[in-house]
């Protein structure tokens, strides 16, 4: 097994998770994936934000896990879905980490969606 260096967020590195008071929405060929007003958003360095929904407001009957991982010294282990009725596009469309690091603890039992890969993801403000 191969050491894995964890690296804390910081100056040069900030990660911020927070509620996104918004109502995000996740479609792939004419189907609702996901639909939530409680995804929290996380902010990365220069990166743009991420919408984490949680696994509740995902049609998980609709995804398949896949053996595809990665790993972020910020974050930690990455575990993988496509959605099956999306197409060669949606492989690998979805992204989780099951155990994150502590400091970002929050984005545990949330799931992240490439924009990319899906047909939208629809973002507005809560009402």
């Amino acid at each position: 097994m191969t050491e894995k260096t964890i690296k804390v967020p910081g100056p040069d590195h900030p990660i911020t998770v927070e509620p996104s008071n918004a109502r995000v929405v996740v479609s792939v060929g004419g189907k609702v994936i996901a639909d939530t007003l409680k995804a929290l958003v996380l902010r990365e360095a220069s990166y743009p934000p991420v919408y984490y929904i949680p696994r509740n407001d995902v049609e998980m009957t609709l995804l398949e896990r896949t053996d595809h991982a990665t790993y972020c010294p910020y974050k930690g282990d990455c575990a993988y879905y496509s959605i099956p009725s999306g197409g060669e596009k949606t492989v690998n469309a979805v992204w989780t980490y099951e155990s994150p690091y502590a400091a970002v603890k929050e984005i545990a039992q949330h799931l992240a969606f490439y924009p990319n890969r899906v047909d939208s993801i629809d973002v507005k403000p809560a009402q």
